[in-house]
């Protein structure tokens, strides 16, 4: 080996970079989009933001985004139109951004292949942990039947496998409906789940049941201790579904 050749391969090789990802927001509100930009680029997400549904679907095209999040009200392109297209070339991850009247996009987005929806106007301690989440892999999937390890969501603590809740380490029983409803709720804390995806997983039926889960949330809270008036733990999200608090008094 010569002089030069030594050199080289005596220099120290430089560590490898960690993986920066990649989120692409659309939405209409460009001062919204910049605000995402600002808070997620300091928390190791770089952000990209088209406020054109067309546009964006052009720049996932180009850039492939680990993650997508889309607002119901994106124009040119609408989400359902964007998800189909998506979905028919790339596995990327597509979070839906959803209002209060947003409930009939989003219910048509989630069954077109959306990944999961969360409230707009975004919250940062909501929606980051959304994003590590599926860049972990670690977002559950509606048909997911994994009991996987004891979950806690403030004084709520759910042992499915010795089938326990406690609250505030009080034991709570519940009858294995509502006892499923809390699991599946709990493994997606923080995302807004729609009726029908609760209707799916837990009920495991196509049969229209919407008053049966209204009736098993208002036990639910109940139960919890949650206020039925005004409900810190389990949340309405009028026409679209619920959502339960990761952090809770």
């Amino acid at each position: 080996m010569n002089e030069r050749a030594t050199r080289v391969a005596s220099l120290p090789t430089l560590p490898e970079r960690a993986h920066v990802p990649l989120l692409l927001v659309a939405d209409p509100d460009e001062k919204l989009g910049r605000e995402l930009v600002l808070a997620l680029s300091g928390r190791g997400v770089e952000v990209t933001v088209s406020t054109d549904g067309a546009e964006a679907l052009l720049r996932t095209g180009a850039l492939h985004p680990d993650i997508v999040l889309i607002a119901a009200g994106i124009p040119s392109v609408d989400p359902v139109t964007f998800v189909r297209a998506v979905r028919q070339s790339l596995p990327t991850p597509v979070i839906l951004g959803v209002g209060a009247d947003d409930a009939a996009e989003a219910m048509k987005a989630l069954a077109a292949g959306a990944t999961v929806c969360v409230a707009r106007p975004y919250r940062l301690p909501e929606l980051l942990p959304l994003i590590q989440g599926i860049q972990a892999g670690a977002v559950i999937s509606p048909d997911s039947g994994s009991t996987g390890p004891i979950l806690t969501c403030g004084p709520i603590e759910l042992d499915p496998s010795a089938h326990i809740v406690r609250v505030h380490g009080r034991p709570v029983h519940l009858p294995l409906r509502e006892f499923e409803l809390l699991h599946y709720m709990m493994i997606n804390a923080d995302r807004v789940i729609s009726r029908q995806q609760i209707q799916n997983h837990v009920w495991k039926s196509e049969k229209v049941i919407t008053n049966t889960i209204s009736v098993h949330i208002r036990r639910l809270r109940e139960k919890l201790g949650d206020d039925q008036e005004n409900p810190k733990i389990i949340l309405t999200v009028r026409g679209v579904g619920y959502r339960l608090a990761a952090k809770t008094d």
